[in-house]
């Protein structure tokens, strides 16, 4: 019987593991999620609660620190200078977990669907601290770790997030 991994987001510890189909832990990491906390409003900078899945991966192939504006490489590569020239981006670098919601009024659907939210599990700064509170309501991990994230799922998989 083929069994599938699941991710789990908790929020309180700032935490993600990936488990596979028989509950094993086969990875787990500090992550950063939203710094204005859990919730599922359209414009609410939150980070959505419940059962959502992969919806789709961007970003095969980009090297490490790749800039993506609106799920497209910019063909920059992240460093300390070019945040700089550009403090007030949203640093989504390396590779892009995009989230569907499953659940009809609370993550799906409506002002309240995750996927039209735009909420992701992506890459950001190695410099950004892990372990706190401070994306705009994606799910965020350090470069090497979102890489090995993306490797180990496919489409479909499933990703619970605890808030």
């Amino acid at each position: 019987m083929v069994t599938h991994p699941v991710i789990e987001v908790d929020v309180p510890s700032q935490t993600l593991i990936l488990r596979d189909g028989n509950g094993h832990v086969l990875m787990q990491t500090k992550i950063s999620t939203a710094r204005n906390g859990v919730g599922e409003e359209s414009g609410s900078e939150k980070t959505p609660r419940g059962a959502h899945y992969i919806r789709a991966k961007i970003g095969a192939g980009q090297p490490a620190n790749a800039v993506f504006i609106s799920r497209r490489p910019t063909g920059e590569i992240y460093s300390r200078e070019l945040r700089a020239a550009f403090p007030h981006r949203d640093w989504i670098l390396t590779r892009i977990l995009w989230l569907c919601g499953l659940e009809p009024g609370k993550n799906r659907r409506g002002a309240v669907d995750t996927m039209r939210r735009y909420i992701y599990i992506h890459g950001c700064p190695d410099e950004d601290p892990m372990g706190v509170p401070g994306s705009r309501g994606c799910i965020k991990m350090r470069n090497r770790e979102i890489s090995e994230l993306f490797e180990r799922v496919a489409p479909g998989t499933r990703v619970l997030i605890r808030g």
